[in-house]
């Protein structure tokens, strides 16, 4: 752990620095093997599960009775967790549909837009070090409240050949149309290209490791969009005297059990707070099961004591956190002034894991500082929208000798003529 006691601010982006990996080679290699499902469809997908996953597969796609099968084998407590998880991811979803605002910019000229359902989207869940149900409710859910028509998810299969059966029933309970044992880079390459099995989607969604985000990349570039850029996982938590230091370190430790790449950040206004939430991190790490994976990532972790709260906003809205988390009793002070973030969690009683799971937001967020720019998903990611222009006689009269003397300057006579001839038409 690296502890800085008010740095200046031109060393911030080195202090906070995202983990780096090379990736010389990794591009390479991940077009390598998209070429190959271009090229070969299923039975590359077949030979690649063989090669990375070790299990020969008969099929690749889940079947009905394997989705019954696993259903059985989700514990009652869990399905009233994913039930009430489902539900308010649900609410808070749905309340982000827009109507459609109709409007004259000028009397005759009538412009309005309509929200369309991407029609096929791809989901690609992780099934590594944790199978991620959880993120079948957060692209499924919204992927189904806006109309899309095919929702088709993809997960590694174990090596039996079978996908955990929590995310069988996440994906039952979410609406999900089609379920196909692929991972990592094959994955991508089914939804992009489409092959004899899998259909093409039209864009895809989903976390994984740095051969998923590499192919998920490359296949935006010529074949379909993707959800947002991303890296590890990442946190950034903001204490002071007033915050439950025991609290803090458990938010740390949550993140950094995601993997040892995660990184995660301490911000306080005193030095005593950091080394009390320090001593409860040691506390509370012994008995994770995941000890190692966070150790890992605690050795990069970054603790930093910043007296100013002015400049303590400066750090957080230039270092745009995935997840920011307000464990102070004056929240207030900062939450407002937060420009960049994925998503923000206000208070002490308000852990990112709540995020994570059942709050009701998506916990699908922009990460390596891509908050500047990108939102998380939510509604809007599964839609279009198309904009619709009507113009009456009346209207034309009115934009038309403007539209004309414009085309003329640009020096585009068509676009110049095909108002020119209809303002003759009705005059």
């Amino acid at each position: 752990m690296r502890t800085y006691i008010n740095p200046d601010k031109n060393v911030w982006s080195d202090i906070l620095k995202r983990p780096l990996f090379d990736v010389s080679e990794l591009y390479g290699k991940v077009q390598t093997i998209l070429t190959e499902i271009r090229k070969n469809g299923d039975t590359a997908l077949r030979e690649f599960t063989e090669k990375f996953d070790g299990i020969k597969l008969d099929s690749i796609v889940v079947s009905e009775k394997e989705i019954t099968d696993a259903e059985k084998q989700v514990s009652a407590d869990l399905k009233e967790a994913i039930a009430l998880a489902a539900k308010n991811i649900e609410v808070f979803h749905a309340s982000q549909q827009s109507k459609i605002n109709k409007i004259e910019t000028v009397p005759g000229v009538s412009c309005w837009q309509k929200a369309v359902a991407i029609e096929k989207v791809g989901l690609y869940i992780p099934g590594g070090t944790a199978p991620l149900f959880s993120t079948v409710l957060m692209l499924a859910i919204p992927a189904q409240i806006a109309g899309c028509k095919q929702i088709v998810l993809c997960s590694p299969p174990d090596k039996t050949g079978k996908i955990h059966p929590a995310i069988l029933y996440a994906a039952k309970v979410a609406g999900v149309t089609q379920i196909y044992k692929l991972g990592g880079v094959q994955a991508i390459g089914a939804m992009a290209y489409g092959t004899e099995t899998v259909p093409q989607t039209y864009k895809i969604f989903g976390p994984g490791n740095q051969y998923v985000m590499a192919a998920k990349q490359l296949v935006s570039m010529n074949d379909v969009s993707i959800d947002m850029p991303a890296g590890p996982s990442e946190v950034l938590v903001v204490a002071n005297e007033t915050s439950n230091t025991a609290f803090v370190a458990s938010d740390l430790l949550s993140q950094a059990e995601h993997g040892a790449d995660s990184q995660v950040v301490l911000v306080a206004n005193n030095s005593a707070t950091i080394e009390s939430v320090q001593a409860e991190i040691a506390t509370q790490l012994a008995t994770l099961p995941r000890k190692e994976m966070a150790e890992k990532a605690l050795s990069n972790s970054v603790f930093i004591v910043i007296e100013d709260t002015k400049e303590q906003i400066d750090l957080i809205n230039e270092y745009a956190p995935e997840h920011l988390i307000l464990s102070t009793k004056n929240y207030s002070d900062i939450s407002e002034k937060i420009t960049n973030a994925g998503s923000v969690f206000l208070g002490e009683l308000t852990p990112e894991s709540a995020g994570d799971y059942a709050s009701g937001t998506n916990h699908t967020l922009p990460t390596n500082g891509w908050a500047r720019s990108y939102s998380g998903v939510n509604l809007d990611s599964f839609i279009k929208k198309i904009t619709f222009q009507e113009i009456t006689k009346q209207g034309l009269l009115t934009i038309g000798p403007a539209i004309e003397k414009m085309a003329t300057a640009e020096e585009l006579v068509a676009h110049k003529n095909a108002v020119t001839l209809r303002l003759k038409e009705i005059q």
